[in-house]
């Protein structure tokens, strides 16, 4: 474990909104700490860091190259738009920076494969800022759905991740721009959808993606709302829908051969320190069909930590022991963010041909 006498260092590029809930979170973490903001305005980086109560010494920078040349930084964090993740993330590896970059972390594989190129090359750890898998109760869920007595084998998974823009939301959000995120919801809220569809299914890729008709999109281009069905070879099938036009609704449904889990906030708990799911097992009909038995169980979780302050304690942990013990770079993370990016390529090329089936490859 990292040292709090002597904390992994995080420069932040941009000040996006997330910066702000990432760096409260580099904050409540006791391995971490902010050293460096850097923004393509000067002022806008001295106000960030007084904004949000970092301590005077931390430096801003007018430019993100500034950042990436400070020898105090272990640690680049991104939340610039997609259209600029390859470039800068790029460059922050050749620097020898760890990378922890927003979702969805590039507009194409390709693009990621050279941000992934480049840590390797570097040794350097990357991960992308997916928070909910840090949550202690997604570790908690995953241990029920390996369980065969409990579960039994993986059928079916249907998960929705949605929340209706605004006006202003729609008309002027980066999200929904061409020119720097170009993927709209497809890469904002589906991401987290294909996320938790791997997951759910170990992270074995789907062989064919199929997008639904009916999608949306702006007179730009730019996706507001799809879905679309994953095949397995095994029969599996998952379904997803993401959109910035529908309610607030972040929901999970896996369902097994012997047991179904559920949950109603995977993305974002309802609560900060308290976070729940639901568990039925062997569930059948009371007599005369007038209720289940036995009842889903419901499990909650607590934690000290928000979920994005324990993601930034394993990415510091994993940057200090590479910084500390001379350890290598634990690949089970850009691992995982590839695939994601394989599965979302190829439901916005099924989009793109009309809602044809695409294989999807490794």
């Amino acid at each position: 474990m990292v040292d709090a006498a002597n904390p992994i260092r995080f420069g932040i590029l941009g000040c996006a909104e997330i910066a702000r809930k990432l760096c409260r979170a580099i904050t409540l973490a006791p391995n971490a700490t902010v050293v460096a903001v850097g923004s393509r305005s000067l002022d806008k980086a001295q106000r960030f860091i007084a904004d949000n109560g970092l301590p005077p010494a931390t430096r801003a920078y007018g430019s993100y190259e500034a950042v990436l040349d400070d020898p105090a930084v272990d640690v680049v964090y991104l939340p610039l738009p997609t259209s600029l993740h390859e470039r800068w993330a790029v460059a922050a590896a050749e620097r020898g920076k760890h990378v922890l970059l927003e979702k969805p972390t590039a507009l194409c594989a390709a693009d990621l494969d050279r941000i992934l190129e480049a840590c390797r090359s570097r040794g350097v750890q990357f991960m992308d800022s997916t928070m909910w898998m840090h949550h202690p109760r997604t570790a908690r869920m995953k241990e029920l759905l390996s369980d065969p007595n409990r579960f039994g084998q993986l059928k079916t998974i249907h998960t929705i991740f949605t929340f209706c823009g605004d006006p202003d939301f729609l008309q002027n959000d980066i999200r929904v721009k061409p020119d720097l995120d170009a993927l709209g919801a497809l890469g904002d809220v589906g991401w987290y959808c294909i996320r938790s569809v791997l997951w759910a299914a170990d992270y074995e890729l789907p062989k064919t993606a199929i997008a639904h008709h009916g999608s949306v999109k702006n007179r730009a281009g730019v996706i507001l709302s799809c879905g679309a069905t994953l095949v397995w070879d095994d029969g599996k099938v998952a379904t997803f829908h993401c959109s910035f036009l529908s309610h607030l609704t972040m929901e999970v449904s896996v369902v097994g051969t012997r047991g179904t889990l559920h949950l109603s906030d995977f993305v974002i708990p309802f609560e900060e320190t308290t976070a729940k799911f639901r568990f039925a097992t062997d569930s059948g009909f009371k007599e005369l069909v007038t209720g289940w038995l036995p009842l889903p169980s419901e499990h909650v979780i607590s934690t000290d930590l928000p979920q994005e302050a324990l993601m930034i304690l394993e990415f510091s942990r994993l940057a200090g022991s590479i910084r500390d013990s001379g350890c290598k770079p634990d690949e089970k993370w850009p691992t995982i963010t590839r695939k994601t990016q394989l599965v979302l390529d190829a439901v916005k090329e099924s989009i793109e041909k009309g809602f044809e089936p695409v294989s999807i490859t490794g």
